[in-house]
């Protein structure tokens, strides 16, 4: 099958800038890789890394994204690219070939969510800022349906986060699920304390406690620690024959899946198999790509039996998203099959 190639770069402005543990976001640029046929069927996938986090860096991914097109124009199939070292676009040719052989429906995994509206449950994802500004969020997602909250801990004094749990928890009971992302933020020395204290507030889990790369101590505070540990940060850049020892050695009881971040489908399955031989949790979040990216993790997430929230609500932040059939219904992002695509922006 003879397959065309070009790539099209959009930026998405934030309703409200975005603060990360590593700066503030204003907007957010996506390279999107579209794969034409010989029937006039175009296939869409989203690169769209966070630099700094992501293993890849700006110039050499835009260089690689162009001599991707070339292969491809040339004749080689785009899943015969060697792209381990660029995770983001592994994940968007992927995706693009998905979306070619579904002739470009955007349907890449038949499934309950894709084909019957059958929902997945999301957490409502709280963004940094002041304590005032964050407890609004709280209480704007609870209205709206939530019963899982993610929020984000490190950036503020200790002592100012345990009060705003500890308002939360007085004002709305165990009932609601409490997720916590570090980032890596807590110091190895004092990371166990810090823990103890925020045990106290019922939490399910807290992502990177510590930074990338101390798998020992890692290992033993997901030994000793209160709150279970999911990793983050220590998945990227891990390539298939490490995904064991690495799992082995830490022994988490959670892992966060990224696709666009750890290479792509492929790459999840595998650690979702490793995963669960080890009787290790696992839930997947989206990277704040656009609709076209979201929609993908979505629907290759449905494929799994789990009951667990799922991080894939960043849908919503951008002024001018692409416009999908994904639609948040309360805590549950559903895609609603009277709603069509509108591709304007990439096409």
């Amino acid at each position: 099958m003879k397959i065309s190639a070009k790539s099209v770069d959009v930026d998405f402005q934030f309703k409200i800038p975005a603060k990360t543990s590593r700066n503030i976001l204003t907007y957010k640029t996506s390279h999107f890789i579209l794969l034409e046929d010989e029937e006039g069927f175009i296939g869409i996938g989203e690169c769209s890394p966070i630099y700094g986090l992501s293993i890849e860096n700006e110039v050499d991914l835009k260089m690689k994204i162009k001599d991707c097109l070339y292969k491809i124009n040339s004749g080689m199939s785009p899943e015969k690219i060697d792209t381990a070292e660029f995770p983001s676009l592994t994940f968007a040719l992927e995706t693009a070939m998905l979306d070619l052989k579904s002739k470009g429906s955007k349907i890449l995994f038949k499934t309950n969510f894709s084909q019957k509206e059958a929902p997945i449950r999301i957490n409502g994802l709280i963004w940094m800022g002041d304590m005032e500004y964050m407890e609004n969020q709280v209480k704007d997602k609870i209205e709206k349906g939530f019963n899982c909250i993610k929020i984000k801990v490190g950036s503020h004094d200790f002592e100012s986060e345990i009060k705003l749990l500890e308002r939360i928890r007085k004002k709305y009971g165990s009932r609601i699920e409490l997720r916590l992302d570090a980032n890596g933020a807590f110091d190895a020395d004092s990371v166990l304390e810090k823990l103890q204290a925020l045990s106290t507030f019922d939490i399910h889990s807290i992502e990177q406690p510590i930074k990338k790369g101390q798998t020992e101590i890692l290992a033993e505070l997901a030994k000793k620690s209160p709150i279970p540990i999911a990793l983050d940060e220590e998945l990227i850049g891990i390539q298939v024959d490490g995904i064991p020892q690495l799992l082995d050695m830490i022994r988490p009881q959670y892992i966060i899946l990224k696709p666009g971040l750890l290479g792509g489908f492929k790459a999840c399955d595998n650690w979702i198999l490793e995963a669960e031989n080890r009787q290790i949790g696992w839930w997947a979040t989206s990277f704040l790509e656009s609709n076209i990216g979201l929609n993908a993790i979505a629907q290759w997430t449905s494929q799994y039996n789990t009951e667990m929230y799922q991080g894939l609500g960043t849908g919503n932040i951008y002024t001018k998203n692409i416009d999908s059939p994904l639609e948040l219904r309360g805590e549950e992002l559903c895609y609603s099959n009277s709603k069509k695509w509108e591709l304007s922006q990439v096409l």
